[in-house]
């Protein structure tokens, strides 16, 4: 096995690879103010984001729960992969050619990279036998519901030949064990030994976010095969049914731009919708619709409060699909979404809609979409007997929890109105109703979401979003080299800071006196958030101005960097970074300067130093970036040389001019230079 990486290669991939681009796969991320991006955190569910990354500076943070890192570190929390092999997948994306300590130019991918691997040379074994002269019953399936090569080749879908072990003997030639295509699902065993899992069925590829493929669903073709009609992956490694949603790899980018997302059954009415121009349709693989998919949904539809996507489910009428439509809608809640429910009226799903009626059908289907309450009323309604007095009485009483339920106040009052209509009962009565059951009407807000928002308000969409903590400890070390701690916050009052202005709160009390350079203050707290900075004048220049050094240093330059090392600080903690850029500086232009930093502060420190590298800068967009930057970099400095004045003129009136006349000039000589000091910041 090849030795580790060289540090100068890890360096080289980090400076090379956008950390947007590789969050961007797994999270809708939106402008947040000068340089920084926002969006909800894939670690932690939460209703408004709080999760922002800093390209430039090449980390991230979630200010809510308190993870934190890298790109990296990212990829390591994401994929559940090592450092190495993290380094090892972006290198291959970019296509740069690592080098290792022992001269090896190749390394041990880990169990999880060789799982992705033999499925994709199994993706392309299936997408070459479709050609294949044996392939004619799948040919034959797709054509016969309007699907060509190249839609075959799009959605890449394949053919898994008859015969007990083709693929098997393809992937062990191509330097696969029996052993890992067994635990990558491809290989099952039995009396006879090892055989293909997947024989004569068409196969479809499960890709996660990224495109990776992790597994396969496979439709029956033949009448002797007496297996399901649908066979998928079973779970391994890399492969879990819960979490992933077929076509989400083709369909993010407009789920996100338009915000809607339309839930289909299965991969061929995927296939289908996206040829008719629902580019935003997605299926879940071999299992119902659940919590997980949610959280993948949210975070790709940037589902935040304001509520403003859409998610629509297409459910065929009959039982099943109704059954699946009251399943959806019992979690309905933890979507900030409108949702909805588009069902053909003649009860095609949309394959068969398109041959039948075209692609225009299609569409309709999704515009002609009715809101969620409204179809699981009438279905609750449809159990019962409306001609009698008893049926009414039974159905309000089912019926008026899903009203309460409403989480829009504004709609809430139509849906009571036309729940009285379909009963035939006054308004008043169903109004009392529907009164009495909205006791669970107050949890709305936060269901499902695993964090408070707090008391804070945006008043602006360039303003930062500091979540309240989520009270647990998020950042324990990875297991790879190089990897970062990143202790997570305690739990700290909301902070919202709107039109580029970061605002702050009082959570513990400022210390008393001044913090010099290299001097070391106990801080009372072992670790220390951002949020709990207190929101004195002096800390918040303090907090700002290292904000500026950590994220543009090369902005700001060296000799800025220089001086305001030497300021006077407040707050211990700040101080202690201020100490760590100093003692740093020759490493400003470094790619890594933030860890550099972050690895020469106290333990307790590491997690603010990411969250100041992280945090919106305090400036609006449409101004000078640059100028803020040596502003609040200069404004740290002279109030560092005002308190320096005021200190040697105070020397200077008890010192005895005639007494010590050589200790008087030197207190002249430090006013006279204080002073040019000033004069050159102000001309700056």
């Amino acid at each position: 096995m090849a030795g580790l990486i060289r540090r100068s290669d890890i360096d080289e991939v980090r400076s090379r690879i956008n950390i947007a681009d590789v969050v961007g796969d797994f999270v809708t991320l939106k402008s947040a103010g000068v340089g920084s991006m926002k969006g909800l955190c894939p670690f932690h569910d939460e209703r408004s984001p709080s999760f922002h990354v800093r390209p430039q500076v090449g980390y991230y943070h979630c200010f809510g729960c308190g993870e934190g890192g890298d790109v990296f570190t990212f990829l390591q929390k994401m994929d559940h992969v090592t450092f190495s092999e993290a380094v090892e997948r972006l290198a291959a994306k970019i296509g740069y050619q690592l080098h290792y300590e022992d001269g090896g130019a190749a390394a041990d991918q880990g169990n999880r990279a060789r799982l992705l691997a033999a499925n994709e040379a199994a993706r392309e074994y299936f997408a070459e036998q479709l050609t294949a002269p044996g392939a004619d019953a799948g040919r034959q399936f797709l054509g016969e519901r309007g699907f060509d090569a190249s839609v075959a080749a799009h959605f890449g879908v394949g053919y898994a030949p008859q015969g007990w072990d083709n693929l098997g003997k393809h992937l062990k030639g191509r330097g696969f064990t029996e052993q890992e295509l067994t635990a990558a699902g491809l290989l099952s065993s039995g009396d006879r030994g090892t055989y293909d899992r997947f024989r004569g069925r068409l196969i479809w590829p499960i890709r996660d976010q990224t495109g990776l493929t992790v597994g396969f669903g496979a439709r029956r073709l033949f009448d002797d095969d007496k297996g399901p009609k649908y066979l998928n992956t079973p779970e391994t490694t890399v492969y879990h049914k819960a979490q992933v949603l077929y076509g989400l790899d083709l369909a993010k980018r407009d789920i996100a731009r338009s915000r809607q997302v339309v839930v289909v059954e299965g991969y061929t009415d995927v296939m289908a919708c996206h040829l008719a121009g629902v580019t935003t349709a997605v299926a879940t693989c071999g299992t119902s619709f659940g919590v997980d998919h949610i959280k993948i949904m949210r975070r790709v539809l940037s589902d935040d409060s304001a509520g403003l996507g859409e998610v629509i489910f297409t459910f065929d009428p009959d039982a099943a699909g109704q059954k699946a439509a009251l399943r959806a809608f019992s979690e309905e809640q933890r979507f900030a979404a409108q949702t909805y429910v588009a069902v053909a009226p003649d009860g095609l799903d949309p394959c068969d809609l398109r041959l039948a009626k075209g692609d225009d059908a299609v569409r309709r289907l999704v515009k002609g979409k009715k809101p969620m309450f409204e179809f699981v009323i009438k279905q609750k309604l449809s159990n019962y007997d409306l001609e009698t007095v008893e049926g009414r009485a039974a159905a309000l009483r089912e019926a008026a929890p899903i009203v309460a339920d409403i989480r829009d106040p504004a709609i809430r009052p139509g849906y009571t109105r036309q729940l009285a209509r379909m009963l035939g009962l006054e308004l008043g009565e169903v109004q009392r109703a529907v009164a009495a059951r909205g006791g669970s009407n107050g949890s709305n807000g936060s269901n499902g979401s695993g964090s408070s928002n707090g008391s804070g308000h945006s008043n602006g969409a360039n303003g930062a979003s500091y979540s309240n903590g989520s009270g647990h400890n998020s950042g324990s070390s990875q297991g790879g080299r190089g990897s970062q701690a990143a202790p997570g916050s305690q739990g700290a009052t909301a902070v919202v800071a709107g039109r580029g202005q970061v605002s702050s709160i009082t959570d513990v009390a400022p210390p008393v006196g001044i913090a010099g350079p290299g001097e070391s203050v106990e801080l009372a707290r072992p670790s220390v958030s951002i949020t709990q900075l207190p929101s004195t004048t002096a800390v918040r220049t303090e907090r700002d101005a290292l904000m500026a050094q950590l994220q543009a240093p090369t902005v700001i330059g060296r000799e800025l960097l220089v001086q305001a090392s030497a300021c006077g600080f407040s707050h211990p903690a700040l101080a202690a970074i201020r100490d760590s850029i100093g003692r740093n500086v020759d490493a400003f232009e470094r790619q890594d300067w933030v860890m550099v930093v972050q690895a020469d502060v106290p333990e307790e420190y590491r997690s603010l130093v990411e969250q100041l590298a992280v945090a919106p800068l305090p400036e609006r967009p449409e101004r000078q970036p640059e100028l803020y930057l040596k502003r609040i970099t200069s404004s740290l400095i002279q109030r560092h040389l005002s308190r320096r004045k005021e200190e040697l003129l105070g020397r200077l009136q008890r010192t005895d001019a005639v007494a010590d006349p050589e200790a008087y000039r030197e207190v002249q000589r430090q006013l006279v230079q204080v002073e040019a000091d000033r004069r050159i910041l102000l001309q700056e």
